[in-house]
């Protein structure tokens, strides 16, 4: 059985040599996406996040905010990572301005565990506007 607090020291040792991709898991869909291993419309890329169009929009705009850095879930963040959720709502807002739905209004949505909806384990924002 893996102890989850050692591979999260690891990961966190890993991260201050190697940047964001020594934090990307191997078969994680978004990873590869981040890495450019598989295809994805992507509007917007920094350091620490990327924002794509959703494959299954349900909504007019519907964009993903995802951290470069591999996060499971909400319920694995740690304290060290609030500035990436911090700047994952802050490049939501941005977007929603650029896609002009700032005005008229949206919606900012974390699904979390299967029960909450999420899908790809892998901690990502949704934007979904302009109804």
């Amino acid at each position: 059985m893996i102890d989850i607090s050692v591979v999260r020291l690891y990961q966190i040792k890993l991260g201050s040599i190697g940047g964001a991709s020594a934090f990307m898991e191997k078969d994680c869909p978004f990873c590869m996406i981040i890495r450019k291993e598989k295809a994805a419309d992507f509007v917007y890329e920094d350091e620490s996040v990327v924002v794509i169009k959703d494959i299954r929009p349900h909504s007019p705009v519907h964009l993903l905010i995802i951290p470069k850095r591999h996060i499971r879930s909400i319920n694995d963040l740690t304290e060290e990572d609030k500035d990436i959720v911090f700047d994952m709502i802050l490049r939501a807002r941005a977007v929603a301005r650029e896609q002009s739905i700032a005005q008229s209004g949206y919606k900012l949505v974390f699904n979390t565990e299967r029960g909450g909806g999420q899908v790809i384990f892998h901690l990502h924002l949704h934007l979904l506007g302009g109804l």
